[in-house]
């Protein structure tokens, strides 16, 4: 099943995507202590990026402990709106195993979660999409609750584009794999066959966003305190941006149009336990994947909402 894109698109980046700034966000994460996804997403919503309606926390092999997971965001949610952030949504701890292929290989034979976070995912992609202007879910962990908000209610597909930092190449092609594709292949099938899905891969050194020497100039807040004491748990492995997803939505010329191409699954390949699929060049795809990213944006634009004080209500 092949869905036309939305209207609208990245319009710095040539509409070169299906979403842009105007796209209501829920992001999908495990923790939030490793990058910055949390910060740039919140950052955005109140500084006329996309507005942020849903946080769904999930368990990965990476940050198997939900429970810390959802703590860590819960404290990283209360600095947030102390500082004077708005509009910043509760988090939604989602538990459940990832999901298993049934026998006969069909995607609407697989036994669902029944999710929080699916369940979350339906109801919001219900309140917040409109005509042409679907919500976007953010991933930068497993593709299970995703997948899982399709298994519930097939009708999510229209009313959802999926941005993941997942995935690269691997033999010269595009791949739903590691980083993050390998959590639950069988929901990288199912997102990758019935969602519009947005691979973007350029990932890139998080670490000099926020550097030790910079943090005494974040803003004299909670959320300024709480970003300073998360720099050292920042991961060097540039794997590890998730960010880079809703970079790519909310801001305008991170995606580098040059390169970004479309796909469709790869349905001829074997189903692979271990990752997911691989991916086949198609020009009116329902995939697009962005190769790489204009990084030097990402914390010029960081440290322009954190010295803004209009970002932060005043």
């Amino acid at each position: 099943m092949l869905i036309a894109a939305c209207q609208g698109g990245n319009i710095d980046a040539g509409g070169s995507l299906p979403v842009d700034e105007r796209n209501p966000v829920i992001l999908s994460n495990d923790s939030v202590t490793d990058n910055w996804t949390g910060e740039y997403a919140m950052l955005l919503a109140n500084s006329g990026g996309p507005p942020l309606v849903g946080i769904v926390v999930n368990p990965s092999p990476y940050w198997p402990d939900l429970a810390t997971n959802v703590s860590s965001w819960n404290q990283l949610i209360a600095a947030a709106r102390a500082g004077g952030l708005r509009n910043i949504p509760d988090a939604t701890s989602s538990a459940g195993d990832p999901l298993v292929r049934p026998s006969d290989g069909k995607i609407e034979s697989t036994a669902p979660n029944n999710s929080d976070g699916g369940k979350l995912i339906v109801d919001l992609s219900a309140r917040y999409s409109l005509p042409g202007r679907p919500v976007v879910v953010v991933t930068g962990s497993r593709l299970t609750e995703v997948a899982d908000a399709y298994l519930i209610d097939p009708t999510v597909a229209d009313r959802l584009v999926v941005v993941s930092a997942l995935g690269g190449t691997a033999n010269a092609a595009n791949v739903m794999g590691w980083p993050n594709g390998e959590l639950d292949p069988w929901a990288d099938w199912i997102v990758g066959q019935r969602f519009r899905y947005v691979q973007v891969n350029g990932y890139y050194d998080q670490q000099s966003d926020v550097t030790s020497a910079e943090a005494p100039n974040l803003p004299a807040n909670p959320l300024g305190t709480w970003m300073a004491a998360k720099v050292s748990s920042v991961l060097e492995i540039p794997m590890s941006s998730d960010q880079i997803g809703v970079l790519a939505v909310g801001l305008p010329g991170f995606v580098t149009a040059r390169g970004v191409s479309r796909a469709i699954v790869d349905s001829s390949a074997a189903f692979d336990a271990t990752t997911g699929p691989p991916l086949a060049p198609r020009a009116d795809g329902s995939i697009w994947v962005v190769p790489s990213c204009d990084s030097s944006m990402a914390g010029d634009r960081l440290w322009k909402m954190l010295q803004d004080p209009r970002t932060f209500g005043h």
